[in-house]
């Protein structure tokens, strides 16, 4: 038997590099992200059980702004406020990714 809690889980990156010398997804700029998906998954009334949050490092800074929508494991980058609503009506309810927005593997 499964037990889940979520049928949805988006990490939002919120971690923010001191110093400047490498990128970061950042704080400010994460919580927004977060804040976005809370918004947009109660303005469209998604009717599956979905957690957006906050989270540490996901290890791929040079990307940009990075989420990751589990249980797929799907990683987006570059990820910016108008594209909260983008992602949940093509990723999360039609089951199709936002392709312009997957984190690729380098050739």
């Amino acid at each position: 038997m499964e037990n889940k809690i979520y049928d949805v889980h988006i990490f939002v990156c919120t971690n923010q590099r001191s110093g400047g010398e490498r990128l970061s997804c950042g704080d400010a700029h994460g919580m927004e992200l977060v804040n976005e998906f809370k918004k947009q998954l109660k303005d469209l009334r998604v009717e599956l059980k979905t957690r957006a949050q906050r989270a540490g490092c996901l290890g791929i800074c040079d990307f940009g702004p990075t989420i990751a929508i589990y249980p797929e494991g799907t990683f987006y980058v570059g990820v910016q406020k108008n594209d909260v609503k983008e992602i949940i009506e093509s990723h999360i309810l039609q089951h199709k990714p936002v392709e312009r927005l997957l984190l690729k593997a380098k050739p």
